[in-house]
């Protein structure tokens, strides 16, 4: 993998992973009342707003990763990004890593690194 095709990997990985943090930070906070009062209240948080701005940057780098490399390696590389969420959610939100996905983040990582190391 070239430099640039690993630069936009790792910003496709990034700008996932703060917008789906975003998106879980506006969804935390429960306004009270009914589902339309509480989609208000999201709406009205910055951090939703940044969730789907990054997700558009995240498309544009996706987009330019996939010009550069094999659509079945680019889609495997791209699964790291359920790692560094999940150790992210655990991390920023407390949220509970089990024995049973920490397995599973054993083995998305060991074919991570393995699609990554062929060439």
């Amino acid at each position: 993998m070239n430099a640039m095709a690993l630069l936009l990997w790792i910003a496709t990985v990034l700008l996932d992973t703060v917008g789906q943090l975003a998106f879980k930070a506006a969804a935390s906070h429960d306004a009270g009342g009914s589902h339309l009062a509480h989609w208000r209240h999201m709406l009205g948080r910055p951090w939703i707003w940044l969730g789907g701005v990054c997700y558009v940057f995240e498309f544009l780098a996706w987009i330019a990763f996939l010009s550069l490399v094999p659509l079945n390696r680019g889609v495997l590389l791209g699964s790291i990004n359920i790692v560094v969420i999940m150790l992210a959610g655990r991390l920023l939100f407390r949220e509970r890593l089990t024995r049973l996905r920490v397995a599973g983040i054993l083995l998305v990582t060991l074919g991570v690194a393995v699609v990554g190391m062929a060439s």
